[in-house]
């Protein structure tokens, strides 16, 4: 292979076009960021019922306001995306599906949880 000798300019040149590039993939990979979470103190009694099934059953292996893995996947912004990690619709029924069957290591929720609960946990869910 035969070297190619770049004068300074091209060598500016260069650098200036691999910086953009490389900008324009980072821009590319981290996507838009969401808003934060609803604060709790604006939470409805509903919303704020299911925060607390969220702690207590959720909340030892889930990030609330995370996308971060604890033991399974962080669940900021679970449903403002159009998809689940598993690529699944983000949507009440396969979430819904998913507490009470359980997927993966995440156990089954159904023996365990009322449906009121259920209903206030997704609640709170799409407060994330």
């Amino acid at each position: 292979m035969m070297a190619v000798a770049l004068s300074q300019t091209q060598r500016h040149i260069l650098g200036i076009v691999m910086l953009i590039a490389a900008a324009g993939l980072m821009a590319i990979g981290c996507g838009p960021s969401l808003a934060p979470s609803k604060p709790l103190n604006e939470l409805t009694p509903e919303e704020a019922r299911g925060q607390k099934v969220f702690v207590s059953r959720c909340g030892r292996c889930h990030y609330a306001n995370s996308d971060s893995a604890l033991h399974g996947p962080g669940l900021f912004g679970l449903f403002r995306r159009k998809y689940l990690r598993s690529g699944a619709p983000a949507n009440d029924d396969r979430v819904t599906d998913v507490i009470l069957h359980g997927r993966g290591m995440m156990p089954a929720m159904g023996n365990s949880l009322d449906d009121e609960q259920l209903q206030a946990l997704l609640a709170y869910l799409h407060t994330l």
